[in-house]
C-alpha cells in the first residue's frame, strides 16, 4: 500500500500530465494549459493574486530553458515555491496557537 508521500507524488504526476496532454505534447505545459491547471487546481492561490498577469508571469519564471512551456521539472519548482510558502505559514500559525 503506497504511502501518503507516495500518493501524493503520483497526484503531482496525474495532475501535471492530465493538463500537459490537453494539446496532443503531453510532456509539458502550454501558457493555455499552465493557465487552466493553475484556475482548476490551484484557484484559492490564484484568487488571492492582484496582478491580472500572474499566471504568464509565472509561465516566464517556470521556463527555464525559454521554450515556451513548462516542463515537469519546471513545474515542480512552482509547487516546492508555493509549498515552501505554505508551510511557513503553517508555522506562523502553529507559533500563534501556542501561544
Amino acid at each position: 500500500m503506497p504511502s501518503e508521500l507516495e500518493n501524493a507524488m503520483e497526484s503531482l504526476i496525474m495532475v501535471f500530465h492530465r493538463y500537459a496532454d490537453r494539446d496532443g505534447d503531453g510532456q509539458t505545459l502550454t501558457n493555455k494549459e499552465l493557465k487552466q491547471l493553475m484556475e482548476a487546481e490551484l484557484a484559492s492561490f490564484l484568487k488571492s493574486q492582484k496582478n491580472p498577469d500572474t499566471v504568464g508571469k509565472i509561465m516566464r519564471e517556470l521556463d527555464q530553458d525559454k521554450d515556451g512551456k513548462v516542463n515537469f521539472e519546471e513545474f515542480v519548482s512552482l509547487v516546492v515555491g508555493l509549498s515552501t510558502a505554505c508551510e511557513k505559514c503553517y508555522q506562523l500559525h502553529t507559533k500563534k496557537a501556542k501561544k
